[in-house]
C-alpha cells in the first residue's frame, strides 16, 4: 500500500505513519514537506512548496491513499499576516493536491483532507454533529477575528469540494485536538501546565473542549481509508467531550497535582501574548460529536477524557 501525505511531518503525520507500519509491512509512505530530509526506506520525505505542481505529483499517480494534513499551524498570534498565512496554505494545498490527482492516469481512490472542528459554532446549549450542527461565522458576543478562523475551514472544505476528481472518494475530517503523549503535543503542554499549578478554570471553564485519543484518530482514518461507500465530512472526535473546567480537574489529577490556578480573561491574553499564541484556542466552546462515525459502527477505544487521559500518561516521556 502507497500513501501520500502531503504535510506529514507533523504530529499527526507521525502518529498515522507509526500506526500504519505497525499495522502491516507492505506499507510505502511518502511524505511531502518543504523541508524535506528523509529520502530511502519506508518513508520517503520530498520536497514541495505546497502551491505549484512538481514532480511530487507523480508520487500520487498511483498511489492507494493521500492523507493532506498540510497547513500553517493555528499555534500563532493571530495576526493579520499569521491569518493569511493560515489561509493561503490550507486552500493552495488542497488545490494543488486536487490538480495533481486530476492529471494522474491512475488516480487514487480516496483521498482523506484534513479540518477542523473549529468549522462549527462557539456554543454550550447542545453538541455539533455533522447532521444537525450549526456551522459558525455569525454567534453574537464573540470576538469578530473568530469568523475569520471559520472562513478559513469553510475555504478548505470547499476547495476540497471543487476538485475534479470524479474516481476519487473525498472525504473531509473535521478533526478536533489530537492526543497522543509526544513531546511539545497539546497533551504535553497541558500536562506541563498542570505540573507548575496552572491548570485550572480559563474564564470560568464553561467551555467545552473537544478531544480524541490518536487511537480513535488512526481507526476512523483506517475506516474511512477502508469504507468505500463513505465520503464528505465526517468530525473527528471523542463522543465525550467536557468543559474545561472538568477537563483540567482530570488532567490535575492524572499529573499528581491538586492546584490549579484560575484564570480570568484577560489573564489568559497576557498569557497567551507570551506564549506567542491565540486566546480563541482556549476560550471558543468547541462542543462537537461523530455522529457519522457513531452511525458507521465505529468502535471507540476511548470514549470518557479520564481513561484517555490516564492512559496517556502512562505513556507520556518523562525526564
Amino acid at each position: 500500500m502507497k500513501i501520500v501525505i502531503p504535510g506529514g511531518t507533523g504530529q499527526v503525520g507521525g502518529i498515522l505513519a507509526r500506526a500504519l507500519y505497525a499495522e502491516r509491512d507492505d506499507v510505502d509512505v511518502v511524505v511531502l514537506t518543504r523541508r524535506p530530509k528523509r529520502r530511502t526506506g519506508r518513508v520517503r520525505e520530498l520536497g514541495w512548496d505546497g502551491k505549484t505542481l512538481d514532480d511530487w505529483a507523480d508520487e500520487i499517480d498511483g498511489a492507494d491513499v493521500v492523507i493532506n494534513l498540510a497547513g500553517r499551524t493555528v499555534n500563532c498570534r493571530y495576526t493579520d499576516e499569521n491569518l493569511k498565512q493560515m489561509m493561503d496554505s490550507r486552500v493552495d494545498s488542497t488545490r494543488v493536491v486536487g490538480e495533481a490527482i486530476a492529471r494522474a492516469k491512475q488516480p487514487p481512490p480516496v483521498w482523506l483532507q484534513m479540518s477542523t472542528a473549529t468549522i462549527y459554532a462557539h456554543r454550550l446549549d447542545a453538541a455539533n454533529d455533522e447532521a444537525t450542527g450549526i456551522i459558525g461565522g455569525e454567534e453574537p458576543d464573540v470576538p469578530d477575528y473568530w469568523e475569520y478562523s471559520v472562513r478559513i475551514a469553510k475555504a478548505w472544505e470547499a476547495e476540497l469540494e471543487k476538485a475534479d476528481a470524479a474516481q476519487t472518494r473525498k472525504v473531509a475530517l473535521r478533526t478536533a485536538m489530537v492526543m497522543s503523549p509526544d513531546r511539545e503535543s497539546v497533551f504535553d503542554v497541558l500536562l506541563g501546565l498542570c505540573k507548575v499549578g496552572l491548570g485550572g478554570p480559563i474564564d470560568g471553564g464553561e467551555q467545552y473542549i473537544s478531544w480524541i485519543h490518536e487511537h480513535d484518530f488512526v481507526t476512523a482514518c483506517r475506516l474511512l481509508i477502508e469504507r468505500d461507500d463513505l465520503s464528505g465530512a465526517f468530525n473527528l472526535s471523542s463522543p465525550g467531550p467536557l468543559p474545561q473546567r472538568d477537563f483540567m480537574a482530570i488532567m490535575r489529577r492524572v499529573a499528581g497535582t491538586a492546584l490549579g490556578l484560575p484564570a480570568t480573561k484577560w489573564m489568559v491574553e497576557i498569557g497567551a501574548f507570551f506564549l506567542r499564541t491565540d486566546t480563541e484556542l482556549l476560550l471558543k466552546s468547541r462542543r462537537v460529536i461523530p455522529g457519522r462515525l457513531i452511525e458507521e459502527g465505529m468502535d471507540f477505544a476511548f470514549v470518557d477524557w479520564s481513561s484517555a487521559a490516564t492512559e496517556l500518561e502512562a505513556r507520556w516521556p518523562r525526564g
